[in-house]
């Protein structure tokens, strides 16, 4: 990615997604400990996805969750309430390493994003001296802001039909580096909510793929999980970064399957 200065921007994590290599989110919604975390750790994810759009979850707790998460090599993402902009800068302060912004529809709110994830000139983050990454010590203003710009992702969610029509714009913007689609919110939109193999859906990731190929941007696909439409995916310009799914949908599965086992006799 390019910043305004001209100077590319390195980031392991999206390195990562450019050399093409399977990239694995834990999404976190219901727990409140850093055992998911650990748990996340240990069966070979990448990064955990915190919900705090769809969840009752503390800013504490999700900060906790981390600060756990880099600690133990993960990158975490935060998915902020929507419009919720006043989250931003205290997720990031406490150790949230990526913001995921829902339902936004235009350049105008990317742009709101983008700049409460950076330092000015590139942005109006509110200063500060201490952060988890760092180890809580005092860093100077000259080191601590590009080195937090630089590690800072942004992801912009894209899942209304408007989205869509703006995402050539939204990948423009020097301070988004990655362009999602929201495919449960924009079936819904679309009118053929949960078909993600209709036409409709297809023809808005390609749009959006193809938007993000011109300004060398990253795209996710979230919410679908049926084998075939994956493997189609990539051929649309979309990144291998993969929500494996929830902790509550995970554990209704596992005690689902564990239940079946004890009473198949």
């Amino acid at each position: 990615m390019v910043e305004a200065s001209g100077q590319t921007r390195s980031n392991p994590f999206l390195e990562r997604l450019r050399a093409g290599r399977p990239t694995l989110l834990l999404g976190i919604r219901s727990s409140r400990t850093a055992d998911v975390v650990r748990i996340a750790a240990s069966t070979g994810y990448h990064g955990i996805m915190i919900d705090l759009e769809h969840s009752t979850m503390s800013l504490d707790v999700a900060g906790a969750l981390c600060a756990t998460a880099a600690d133990l090599g993960l990158t975490p993402f935060v998915r902020i309430p929507e419009r919720e902009y006043g989250t931003i800068g205290r997720v990031l302060d406490c150790g949230a390493h990526g913001i995921i912004a829902p339902r936004v529809e235009t350049v105008a709110d990317a742009e709101l994003i983008s700049r409460a994830c950076r330092f000015p000139p590139a942005g109006q983050r509110s200063q500060l001296a201490m952060v988890p990454q760092h180890g809580m010590r005092p860093t100077p203003a000259r080191e601590l802001n590009p080195a937090l710009d630089q590690a800072t992702i942004v992801q912009i969610l894209v899942e209304t039909p408007e989205g869509v029509r703006n995402a050539e714009a939204i990948a423009a913007l020097d301070g988004v580096d990655m362009l999602a689609i929201g495919a449960n919110d924009l079936t819904a939109e679309l009118g053929v909510p949960g078909q993600y193999g209709h036409p409709a859906l297809r023809d808005a990731i390609t749009a959006v793929g193809e938007a993000c190929k011109r300004h060398d941007k990253l795209l996710m696909v979230g919410g679908i999980a049926e084998g075939a439409l994956l493997d189609s995916l990539p051929a649309l310009g979309v990144s291998p970064l993969h929500l494996t799914g929830f902790d509550t949908d995970l554990l209704f599965s596992a005690a689902k399957s564990r239940a079946a086992t004890f009473t198949k006799h």
